[in-house]
């Protein structure tokens, strides 16, 4: 692992090669292959974003992972959504980490996204409020974000300081994060102490290289298909909208931001391209590039060591920023 420092800001590029470093939760374990596999079965002969949305909470289910958290739902001024406490106990933490999960605006759940939630909470030691923001087609930007706003505001208005949440969200969900992040700083209000995204969509026109380079490695994503989920989110609208595609905004003043990518994943540059922007602009940012993965694989903690571990990794550096502590890891 390499790490570049720029002024107060670090930047950490890194070939993580994770295989062995945790060990799955579940009975059994998978190959990230074979859980490729089981997804793009579960896909065959799905038409539309709904056909898409029920195949996807299909395989979820599929895979058995179990789920034995203590868990309620909650209502956040009218976002719904699921409640993982750390504390079999039931009672809450001080702490909180807002989640937001991926599906390409149109699918994920917080019951399809809960067994991650249930491993963050539990690596962390804070609690987990995993939102169901409003999904296309049935609604369209800026609906997600202006529900990740109002999740994120219900906690204020529930006694937790800003420095004691963390925001996280993987694909779409990690292009939420950053622009949740993006207005609250345009709103002068109070910022998360952390930002964790993984394998975000940052740039809604796909022009990084990897869409070119990666085309061939990645199983689950093409450009062609992310083009027409952009323009489905933003019907008519301008795709290089900074209030969207956070790739062409100012990201001055971010807290800390983590950002974790596969290595043979269209989305590489979407990362990498990201954090080095954040870096110049001053944001404490770590990168993780992870060989050997492919998109989401943070999804499966009870069958794959690898997002085990990367989890590991993402409650680490959320616990390091609560309370506006600095991270110690270099």
């Amino acid at each position: 692992m390499k790490s570049f420092l720029c002024g107060l800001t670090a930047l950490v590029l890194g070939t993580l090669l994770a295989a062995g470093a945790a060990q799955a939760q579940g009975t059994s374990s998978l190959t990230m292959s074979q859980i490729d596999q089981l997804r793009q079965d579960a896909a065959q002969g799905t038409v539309g974003y709904l056909g898409h949305r029920k195949a996807f909470a299909d395989f979820i289910n599929e895979l058995h992972q179990p789920f034995d958290a203590r868990s309620a739902k909650i209502d956040a001024d009218g976002v719904p959504g699921l409640w993982v406490f750390a504390n079999p106990s039931g009672t809450r933490s001080t702490n909180v980490i807002l989640y937001i999960h991926g599906g390409g605006f149109y699918s994920g759940s917080s019951c399809t996204h809960r067994v991650l939630g249930a491993t963050l909470a539990k690596d962390s030691g804070a609690d987990v409020f995993l939102i169901d923001y409003r999904p296309m087609p049935e609604a369209t930007y800026p609906a997600q974000i202006d529900d990740a706003l109002a999740a994120y505001r219900w906690l204020l208005s529930q006694g937790y300081a800003a420095d004691h949440i963390a925001v996280a969200g993987e694909s779409v969900g990690g292009n939420l994060v950053l622009e949740l992040a993006l207005h609250l700083r345009e709103q002068h209000q109070p910022l998360p102490s952390s930002l964790v995204a993984m394998s975000p969509i940052t740039d809604l026109t796909a022009s990084g290289r990897s869409m070119v380079t990666n085309a061939h490695s990645d199983p689950l994503l093409t450009r062609t298909g992310l083009l027409a989920v952009s323009h489905t989110y933003m019907p008519g609208g301008n795709l290089r909208n900074p209030d969207a595609s956070p790739a062409f905004a100012n990201l001055h003043g971010l807290p800390p931001l983590m950002l974790q990518v596969a290595a043979g994943e269209i989305l590489l540059d979407d990362s990498v391209n990201l954090a080095r922007k954040a870096a110049a602009a001053g944001v404490a940012t770590k990168l993780e590039i992870w060989p050997g993965m492919t998109h989401q694989w943070q999804l499966y903690p009870e069958v794959l060591p690898q997002a085990a571990a990367a989890l590991q990794h993402d409650a680490s550096f959320i616990r390091a920023h609560f309370g506006g502590q600095a991270e110690d890891e270099p």
